[in-house]
């Protein structure tokens, strides 16, 4: 019995002293750490109490003119990097992109994520599942010829849909349809009417998606997790996914049916015969599992659909705004490609205020204000020595607005784009595709979709306010979503002779 008391005696002891010693070597770690400067936190909320939770953007760029462009915030008891601008940006994102290049917690689309996919995971696995993704995108066409043709076509779709509504008002949703379609084709090898059931089910769950996992109630479960157990958002959020891929995995049942073993058609295709040769892998070590599918459809079918049609609601409504604008981008196409055969990839060397103005829509319109990443290791940077896993805010708002970059940037000014010669002029602070290890996948893909797609429907119309409406009453304000998408308008569409 002494015996037995002794070694708990000696095990306990081992214990205190061994906990000891960790928190003293933790306590040792903290200090050599060095955050830059921020605003005082308060306890558990830390400085929530000062954020705009819906345009967090103008809070951390007002918060940048007392602390600089890299300064600390609190998220709740966590604590953050802000970078403003962009030299602070291009500093981290790209010039030190390995040390920045992790992604950052975000609670409400981690739940049904789980790390897996191309955009929301971290690791080992986003790095083979980014890699296996952008090369089957290269395989499928993405940026060549074979894409362009399907974008063609279905340029003609939307056109025709424009046109059936007669010149009178019609909602802003008839733009959201065309993108889908070309993503849909890459991933199920099939394109949908607008009118489709599975179609309209599949548009309908993203724009919930995009909606909630953007209010109020999702952002602050993102920084207090313990909201989980008060908040419905975060389970309707996870249903409105399982949904989802109720609809994908009858899609890839379908692909499993008619695919071929010796080369694939579709994504879908290439993932199921990458995860049947992975067989054999043992299962905490498999990558090509059906969880991963599912994530990485949705995060291509979020990259690839949601951001585009959001970027061309935004260019209709611009077109609305300014029609001097308008008028100069019919005048170009009239002259250089006419009004009969449509516009081709290659057409943007010779139109070369279309494809400034494309890229102004994508700079003033915003449409993300950050998405979270977080450092990779211990990293030094500017003086500052910030630990691993430290959550980090890359302001995006803040370089597409940056006052050193852009001569009007709170204007909508194509000439931002071009030089004095009217030529097109490419500018290294243009980061509406982000930059470094986590710039968009589909970056190719999405310029080739947003020029043609535009200067397609510039072509065939004119687009101007509903009878009664002044384009000085049109409202350029955003909904501040997951994504920052122009708020509801109607629009008249009147032919082009």
């Amino acid at each position: 019995m002494a015996v037995y008391s002794e070694s708990v005696t000696l095990f306990l002891l081992c214990t205190l002293v061994m906990l000891c010693v960790k928190i003293l070597m933790d306590f040792s770690k903290r200090n050599i750490y060095k955050f830059p400067p921020g605003p005082t936190p308060l306890p558990i909320i830390g400085n929530m109490h000062i954020l705009d939770i819906n345009r967090q953007d103008y809070t951390f760029m007002e918060l940048a003119k007392k602390y600089g462009t890299f300064f600390t915030f609190h998220f709740g008891s966590t604590k953050a990097v802000v970078l403003v601008g962009y030299e602070a940006n291009k500093e981290a994102l790209v010039k030190a992109n390995y040390d920045f290049g992790e992604r950052g917690q975000i609670r409400i689309v981690d739940d049904f994520q789980m790390n897996h996919g191309v955009i929301f995971s971290s690791g080992e696995g986003w790095k083979i599942s980014r890699r296996f993704t952008l090369s089957i995108l290269r395989d499928l066409g993405m940026g060549k010829s074979s894409i362009e043709g399907r974008i063609i076509e279905e340029l003609q779709y939307l056109n025709e849909s424009i046109k059936s509504h007669n010149g009178q008002p019609f909602e802003k949703k008839v733009f959201y349809y065309a993108p889908p379609n070309i993503t849909f084709r890459i991933l199920f090898g099939r394109r949908f009417d607008y009118d489709n059931p599975t179609f309209q089910k599949m548009v309908t769950i993203i724009d919930y998606l995009v909606i909630h996992t953007g209010l109020p109630p999702a952002k602050y479960y993102n920084v207090f997790g313990i909201l989980k157990y008060f908040l419905k958002t975060p389970h309707t959020v996870v249903k409105k996914v399982e949904q989802l891929n109720e609809i994908l995995r009858v899609l890839y049942k379908e692909a499993r049916e008619t695919k071929c073993d010796e080369s694939f058609r579709t994504y879908g295709e290439a993932f199921i015969q990458k995860a049947e040769r992975e067989k054999s892998t043992d299962e905490k070590e498999k990558i090509f599992t059906e969880e991963n599918l599912m994530a990485s459809t949705f995060d291509l079918m979020l990259g690839g659909t949601e951001t585009t049609s959001t970027t061309l609601q935004w260019g209709i409504l611009l077109m609305m705004k300014y029609p001097n604008i308008q008028k100069r981008i019919h005048d170009e196409i009239e002259n250089v490609i006419g009004l009969d055969r449509p516009p081709r990839w290659e057409d943007q060397k010779i139109l070369p205020y279309c494809l400034a103005v494309v890229h102004e829509i994508q700079r003033f319109g915003n449409i993300l204000q950050y998405l979270l990443h977080a450092t990779s290791t211990d990293v030094h940077f500017r003086g500052y020595f910030i630990p691993k896993g430290t959550p980090v805010v890359p302001l995006f708002t803040s370089i597409l607005y940056d006052e050193t970059e852009w001569e009007t940037p709170r204007e909508f000014n194509p000439n931002h784009f071009l030089d004095a010669d009217g030529k097109f002029l490419k500018k290294d602070s243009f980061f509406a595709f982000s930059k470094g290890r986590r710039v968009c996948a589909g970056e190719s893909l999405a310029r080739m979709e947003l020029f043609i797609f535009f200067t397609g429907m510039l072509q065939k119309f004119t687009f101007t306010p509903p009878p009664g409406v002044d384009r000085d009453d049109l409202d350029l304000t955003a909904d501040s979503f997951f994504l920052m998408r122009p708020k509801s308008y109607k629009v008249c569409a009147t032919p082009r002779q």
